[in-house]
């Protein structure tokens, strides 16, 4: 790693944060394939978001709903659990230009989305959503920063919120299944102290699939559903 600080510390964070970012990014990354087919309606949810198409635990276990908002939110709390283990860096310059490089590539990646997914084409407007955007991720490091701090209920009653739009009802009508929330905060807490037992340098190798096939930090864990079913 560089030295703190150094002119050299901000071209290696800012390649480094876009690694991460796109690990964080995946998680609950979706497509729209009427895009491809000519004449095609999107289709939308009650809210009058453009419904996608995704894979993975947050969406095939989990239920939420496929949708812009519904990537923005996971990838801010899969960010989150990187800056909580970035202040841990060796100064406090350092957490700021690996912050910054984060959140920067986020506002591009989502513009993007805005554009080419959603059929954004003024940029005042989707200037307008990135101001929403980053007031969000301000929510969100407070909100998850408390539930941290105060314990699992606080915790789940900021995913709720953020997740699931503090909403009682599952998006097909059914009542909220609460252990779902559950989950995500098992989740939040098992890879905040895997990440906690990684040196920086090394974070991008040991987010996503190792080589032998084992699921890496980000990954879906059933020690997680365990721990919710107390079984773990």
């Amino acid at each position: 790693m560089p030295r703190p600080g150094g002119a050299a510390e901000t071209y290696v964070a800012y390649g480094m944060t876009q690694k991460l970012f796109e690990m964080c990014s995946k998680q609950a990354d979706y497509t729209i394939p009427q895009l491809s087919q000519k004449g095609a309606q999107v289709p939308k949810t009650e809210a009058g978001e453009d419904l996608g198409v995704g894979q993975g635990w947050w969406y095939e276990d989990l239920g939420l709903v496929p949708t812009f908002s519904t990537w923005s939110q996971v990838t801010f709390l899969h960010m989150y659990l990187l800056t909580v283990r970035l202040r841990a860096l060796p100064s406090y310059e350092s957490l700021q230009t690996y912050s910054r490089h984060l959140i920067d590539h986020f506002s591009h990646n989502a513009e993007h989305r805005m554009d080419v997914l959603h059929g954004l084409s003024s940029r005042s407007i989707r200037n307008k959503f990135l101001k929403d955007l980053f007031i969000q991720w301000r929510g969100v490091l407070a909100a998850y920063d408390e539930g941290l701090v105060k314990g699992d209920a606080v915790l789940g009653a900021a995913v709720w919120r953020n997740l699931w739009k503090a909403s009682h009802t599952e998006p097909n009508g059914d009542e909220i299944d609460w252990t779902k929330i559950a989950r995500v905060v098992a989740y939040m807490r098992r890879v905040t102290s895997e990440l906690s037992q990684v040196h920086e340098a090394d974070l991008f190798l040991q987010l996503g699939s190792q080589n032998s096939g084992k699921p890496g930090i980000f990954g879906y864990s059933e020690m997680d559903k365990l721990v919710v079913e107390g079984k773990q």
